[in-house]
């Protein structure tokens, strides 16, 4: 199976992420500046930008005007806990 198949290349290298329509980038990480959380980037459906919490977790859906990119600092803080 290729990366165009859906399957992972033979050397184990995470592939490229993908660029969305509108809000954001596939595999991002974005703040939801309605309330401050911060999530991965999974997709974009119904004019939303779906994230989900580093780690794991349900997904939440964020009006793309709300969603501005994280800053490494703030990602950092959001994967390791307080």
């Amino acid at each position: 199976m290729s990366p165009a198949d859906g399957a992972p290349p033979a050397d184990g290298a995470l592939p490229a992420a993908r660029a969305l329509p509108v809000g954001g980038t596939v595999g991002a990480y974005a703040v939801d500046t309605r309330d401050g959380r911060v999530g991965q980037v999974m997709g974009h459906v119904g004019g939303y930008v779906q994230l989900r919490p580093p780690g794991g977790g349900r997904e939440w859906d964020c009006p793309p005007d709300t969603a501005a990119a994280a800053p490494p600092d703030v990602v950092l803080r959001a994967r390791c806990g307080p």
